[in-house]
């Protein structure tokens, strides 16, 4: 064994080499960026303007930049946009690496209000150099504080496209690992002022792990407004709620529809993609893509916008997907111009023609040409309509196609529906369907889509046990009354607390969301400590357990409320709601046993205990964080007199005793406010930051250093502990009241 360790020790320098040598993120130096099928394909279909494809395979073998996007709701935002400009770009523009002056970050000329930026700064270069290094710690401390997200250029679009307002119902339909669901929230939450917009963000994703990354994604928002759901997006359940008294069926204002594809255009930053690509990836994928976009247009409201996207340039998975789906509305669906939505965004229109090669290099232009030992693998749906006048009419051209070498980035492909009529399929099909009746349809759509009868079948068709009726469409023509036909169990749904989740498909089994009752014991004595309103709205209060000790508490909107309570039996939640209490038993002297969590502000719930603080007290406090009991809110406002200043709101949750008052902050948190309020942090290689350090210097001078670590000696058992656990299911176990921990990495006990 330690023959082999010294063996690999011995070997890592060289392959740490050829990763710095290529990009952030990149590596597989040992791959050759070649693929003659690839180029050969792509030369024949002419997506590339002319004179353009050598420079567009240059592209491709370039690695990527990385491209970093600022969380534009958050009051800070133009804080952090402020201190990257006047810091750290300024600063990177000075430094002269191996005698070449370093290329400091560009703005994104397409993203609003300079909120993103790219730059091709390697590792290897970042380790060069000492303020590089702090940039890139800047980044990281950034990045999991949630103020930044690191997210490809082109992966930002489709959010910009789906024209977010906060009344807005939207799905995310294919939605982990999470940064284009992070933009939903973001957007949803563009008015600052309205703690909970009478919109709503659903993410889904069909696989069980990826939806605890898009679960972590969303948590670092604190959003009330977000749901995520475990489901195959193809056959992605009904919704119902509740409405003036009658039930409703649940129609979305805006989806979005990134669905799953191969990838050809993400071969900058996914380097296996140039070794495993052929031209049959899309051909398996293209039936899956439809069923998927069909499933989507149906939950879309009338009047409503749906952004198709993949990450492929071929048009086998965008523009036939985008053709076959307009022809099956009849009408209903509109492809909508977004040339002039994003203006400084180059982009090359859709295509009108195109033909299909299958892996062994033989070319298609025609249905009628397929041989009939491929009509399994190729579909009538994967050619262009061809009927002239119908192909005009369907304006393929307002597809956009973002092509690598224009602007450097990845490849993309992003159309934009409006939803103008009910799908016709609803007008011809019973309101409600038998099991039997159910099966026949899904073949029936099979047959359209081009899928064989066992692929039509969803993985949870035993899900229709449980329920007896299944719903195309939600179950009804969309022009008639919403209130016809209930659900068996729907109406017992909104008297009683949801069940725990069954066991109805793969991976974990979920903790139940129960809704706090009107005489739940547990809210009496917190809505008396914190003096809330009386028009507290606690009936959205919910934890995630049935019996034993309530650990957490979290809050949802009432809309996402009115969802779980109609859709316990049908939707599998993996996560939703933020955390506004934790319990604390140190509180039960001082009669309310839960404190405030730092996801929850002042905003989301009005009380009296907040504490105001000036700019050299909130700096004071983070750096010498102390001990005590009950829990505040430290309040920090902005003087606009003195630009100098953090110009933004600060509110942190508290703990305030006798003689002291403590802050609950992450670490990676308190990083952030201190570069806030204008202190350095760095952690050198000894991992103590150097802004800490200075200030417990200068605290020494004034007297102040033996009065911090008497403070340390009296820090309670694992209140602050607890605010930083990664809190990924936000459920109770087993219902203890002992807290979880994680070794005290993220939080914070100074």
């Amino acid at each position: 064994m330690g023959k082999r360790s010294r063996q690999r020790q011995r070997n890592q320098p060289a392959a740490r080499d050829s990763r710095d040598n290529a990009g952030w993120g990149a590596g597989y130096d040992d791959i050759i960026k070649e693929n003659k099928l690839f180029e050969h394909y792509y030369k024949e279909l002419g997506l590339v303007p002319d004179g353009e494809f050598d420079q567009f395979m240059e592209a491709m073998r370039e690695p990527l930049p990385a491209t970093i996007r600022i969380t534009g709701y958050k009051s800070h935002a133009k804080e952090i946009l402020h201190c990257l400009k006047d810091k750290y770009f300024k600063e990177i523009q000075e430094v002269v690496i191996d005698g070449q002056k370093i290329e400091a970050p560009q703005a994104l000329s397409w993203y609003p209000d300079e909120l993103a930026w790219h730059t091709n700064m390697s590792r290897k270069i970042i380790r060069k150099s000492p303020l590089l290094e702090k940039f890139h710690q800047f980044l990281v401390s950034e990045t999991e504080s949630g103020n930044i997200s690191r997210q490809e250029a082109v992966s930002m679009i489709p959010p910009l496209l789906l024209k977010i307002e906060p009344h807005h119902k939207i799905l995310d339909m294919c939605a982990a690992p999470g940064s284009k669901t992070a933009q939903l929230i973001e957007m949803l939450h563009a008015d600052m002022d309205v703690p909970f917009p009478e919109g709503f963000v659903i993410a889904n994703d069909v696989d069980n792990k990826r939806c605890y990354l898009l679960v972590h994604q969303a948590k670092r928002l604190n959003s009330p407004c977000i749901m995520v759901v475990n489901h195959d997006a193809s056959c992605i359940p009904t919704l119902h709620v509740d409405s003036d008294g009658k039930k409703d069926i649940l129609f979305y204002d805006r989806i979005l529809c990134d669905v799953p594809c191969s990838g050809d255009g993400t071969m900058r930053k996914n380097i296996d993609v140039w070794k495993k690509w052929t031209t049959s990836n899309s051909l398996h994928l293209h039936g899956l893509q439809l069923r998927i976009a069909v499933r989507g247009v149906e939950q879309l409201a009338v009047g409503g916008r749906m952004v198709y996207s993949t990450c492929s340039l071929n048009p086998i998975e965008d523009e036939a997907v985008i053709a076959a789906l307009l022809e099956k509305s009849e009408g209903a669906l509109e492809l909508a111009d977004g040339s002039a939505d994003l203006p400084g965004l180059k982009w090359m229109p859709g295509v009108t023609s195109w033909k299909l090669m299958t892996k062994e290099g033989q070319w298609y232009s025609d249905w009628s040409e397929v041989p009939t030992s491929r009509h399994t693998q190729i579909r009538p749906t994967m050619f262009p309509p061809k009927d002239p006048q119908k192909l005009a009419s369907l304006h393929l051209e307002r597809c956009m196609r973002i092509l690598p070498h224009h602007q450097n980035t990845g490849g993309f492909f992003v159309a934009v529906l409006v939803k103008k009529a009910p799908m016709p399929w609803n007008k011809r099909y019973p309101k409600v369907l038998s099991l039997t009746h159910t099966h026949t349809y899904r073949l029936a759509m099979a047959a359209q889509t081009g899928d064989s009868p066992a692929a039509a079948t969803p993985t949870e068709t035993p899900r229709l046990a449980e329920t007896t009726v299944e719903e195309v469409e939600g179950g009804k023509a969309e022009g008639e009354g919403a209130g016809d036909k209930t659900p068996k169990g729907a109406s017992q749904a909104q008297e009683t607390p949801p069940p725990s989740k069954k066991m109805r498909l793969f991976g974990f089994k979920e903790d139940p969301f129960v809704f706090l009752s009107e005489d739940d014991p547990v809210f009496s004595p917190i809505q008396t400590f914190y003096d809330l309103s009386p028009d507290f709205p606690k009936f959205n209060v919910l934890t995630r357990t049935h019996e034993g000790k309530k650990r957490h508490l979290y809050m949802v909107s009432k809309e996402l409320r009115n969802v779980l309570l109609n859709n316990s039996e049908r939707l599998k939640v993996i996560n939703t709601g933020v955390k506004v209490w934790s319990r604390n038993s140190d509180g039960e002297e001082f009669g309310c046993a839960f404190r405030l969590a730092q996801e929850v502000t002042h905003k989301h719930i009005l009380f009296s205990r907040v504490l105001e603080l000036s700019h050299t007290g909130f700096q004071l406090l983070i750096l010498c964080i102390s001990t005590g009991m009950g829990s505040i809110v430290l309040r920090y406002q902005p003087n606009p007199n003195n630009p100098a200043e953090p110009q933004c709101p600060i509110e942190l949750c508290g703990w305030r005793g006798k003689t002291s008052i403590r802050a609950f902050v992450p670490r990676n948190e308190r990083f952030h406010y201190l570069r806030m309020l204008g202190v350095e942090v760095f952690r050198d290689k000894q991992g103590q930051g150097q802004g800490r350090r200075d200030a417990e210097k200068e605290g020494k001078e004034g007297g102040e250093e033996e009065e911090i670590e008497a403070e340390k000696e009296e820090e309670s058992q694992g209140a602050a502990e607890n605010e930083g656990e990664l809190d990924l299911k936000n459920g109770d176990q087993d219902g203890s009241s002992e807290p979880k921990t994680n070794g005290g990495n993220q939080g914070t006990s100074s």
